[in-house]
């Protein structure tokens, strides 16, 4: 059975910076890749990153390269989000996913749909 728990969310004024933790309960957790979504009210769910299994590969949404960055500890089952530059419109509920996929990331992945697992997600509040 697999289970993510995200932290790290909370309030933070424009231009400030935190960092997302996923803790994943995966067996061979080293032979997921995991990405992170977000969804703002009224909004659908959009993606922001992913890593591939082996933390060689990854991918952004344009909105947020250079001011994200993905990555992941496989001896501690944990990917992160280190978000800096915060602007108000990253404000979201942030969500944790992982998939059975090796190789490197794909384009594809930025599709909510072709990932199985989802975390129960984290709130991030950018004050202006």
């Amino acid at each position: 059975q697999v289970q993510l728990v995200e932290s790290g969310g909370g309030l933070v004024q424009a231009g400030g910076s935190l960092r997302l933790s996923c803790a994943a309960s995966i067996r061979a957790f080293s032979t997921y890749s995991m990405a992170w979504f977000r969804q703002a009210p009224g909004k659908e769910r959009e993606f922001v990153a992913a890593i591939s299994w082996s933390g060689t590969s990854t991918l952004y949404q344009d909105s947020v390269k250079g001011r994200f960055a993905i990555s992941r500890d496989n001896a501690k089952n944990t990917v992160y989000l280190q978000m800096s530059g915060l602007k108000p419109e990253d404000t979201a509920v942030y969500y944790c996913a992982a998939e059975k996929f090796l190789g490197t990331v794909r384009r594809s992945y930025n599709d909510s749909d072709v990932w199985g697992y989802w975390g129960q997600g984290t709130q991030v509040t950018v004050s202006s």
